[in-house]
């Protein structure tokens, strides 16, 4: 009896920590990616150059990445729970503070409170996943983490997308972020409260022969690969809606678009997790950037038609590389610093989608929208001698000897 009843409880707590990390996910998701609906209406409203634009959108990924290395710290002092909260909270007071602003600089302040909140989410809640599904199951598990934020992606904008046709956007701000709140009071009442014992729960052996072996240059290798393919895809978006204004979209149609990129994007990171599974990470990656590169460059010259038709292929091709890529974290590092190293990894790869747009956006400035993108799409093709260079440590890994 005692042993079905700690079954039971272990299931139980799969399922809680699954639904409070997929639902943080989601909405933190959705608010990082709601920018993107806002930065046309912020440009009108404020005269901004493209750099400004970018300026916007990597101040808030900016402020979440670099800070998430300390809310990995924090959640180990604190719990998971209380910081996983708070942030949720403090993410959401800053679209009401967005809501509220008057001017350009009140904007930067209510966007940096934003990212601010968002830097507890992606360290804690994917360390969450990873300690309740250990061993094999966790990289279709963090699938499914990461699936969820592209449902949020898709929803969250859309949403706001509906709610600005029947109301000024500083009102629409004002009610999604207050969803935060009573996101991040659920988040408290349901997370489940982990032992240290579930962030060793690997075999001893497995983490004195596989790791120790591999993590000197893989993981480097691996963040590398995952910054970059972040710079790619976080450039792509920020320029996406000006694309399609350029084709004649107005923001409904803007709003559809981003949907249909995410939308892709949901379907790649959980389809890709599950190929990664079985033709392994590096073919996964050359699959997904090589259709990157060459679907960003097919865009520029379509029609709008075209171009919707095209850009939920390319949201599968932009979102399904980092599906393999986090769900490959935890096999390169200890249990007990797993943590830490989705903090670090998280920072990297969202630090380099902060300051990418703002780069990009210097360069269309001087060459035209159309220059910035074609250097976006170039950029990808580095990640493919990153990605090979990763080969001997994932044979390693499904080595026998390795075992």
């Amino acid at each position: 009896m005692t042993v079905l009843a700690d079954t039971n409880a272990t299931k139980r707590d799969e399922r809680r920590a699954m639904s409070v990390a997929s639902g943080a996910h989601a909405l933190h998701d959705g608010y990082t990616d709601l920018i993107y609906v806002m930065l046309p209406i912020w440009q009108a409203e404020f005269a901004l150059s493209y750099a400004a634009v970018g300026l916007l959108r990597g101040l808030f990924t900016g402020t979440m990445a670099s800070l998430q290395i300390p809310a990995g710290h924090l959640s180990e002092r604190y719990g998971a729970a209380a910081i996983l909260a708070g942030g949720t909270a403090l993410a959401g007071f800053g679209y009401c503070l967005a809501g509220l602003s008057g001017g350009f600089s009140m904007l930067l302040i209510a966007l940096f409170v934003g990212g601010l909140g968002a830097s507890a989410q992606h360290p804690i809640a994917s360390a969450l996943v990873a300690h309740a599904f250990s061993g094999p199951r966790s990289l279709k598990a963090l699938g499914g983490y990461n699936f969820a934020g592209d449902i949020g992606k898709m929803t969250v904008p859309a949403f706001a997308s509906l709610m600005l046709v029947a109301m000024p956007w500083r009102p629409a701000l004002i009610i999604l972020g207050a969803a935060g709140f009573l996101a991040a009071l659920l988040i408290l009442l349901l997370t489940p409260r982990f032992t240290q014992a579930i962030t060793t729960s690997a075999p001893k052996t497995e983490v004195a022969t596989k790791v120790p072996r591999i993590r000197h240059y893989a993981f480097p290798t691996l963040l590398s690969i995952g910054i970059i393919d972040s710079a790619t895809r976080m450039g792509f978006l920020t320029f996406l809606p000006f694309i399609l204004t350029a084709k004649g979209a107005n923001l409904p149609t803007i709003g559809i678009a981003l949907t249909l990129v995410f939308a892709g994007g949901a379907v790649g990171k959980l389809v890709c997790a599950f190929i990664g599974a079985r033709i392994g990470v590096i073919g996964t990656v050359f699959l997904t950037e090589i259709m990157t590169l060459v679907l960003i460059l097919l865009i520029l010259p379509t029609s709008l038609e075209t171009a919707l038709i095209i850009l939920p292929i390319l949201g599968i091709a932009l979102n399904g590389t980092s599906s393999v890529l986090y769900g490959s974290v935890p096999d390169l590092v200890e249990p007990e610093k797993r943590t830490r190293a989705f903090g670090i990894f998280y920072t990297g790869t969202i630090g380099a989608g902060a300051i990418a747009p703002i780069l990009y956006g210097v360069v269309s400035d001087a060459t035209g929208l159309t220059g910035g993108v074609i250097v976006v799409a170039a950029l990808v093709i580095l990640t493919l001698p990153l990605a090979f260079a990763l080969r001997p440590a994932f044979a390693q890994l499904q080595s026998p000897s390795a075992d």
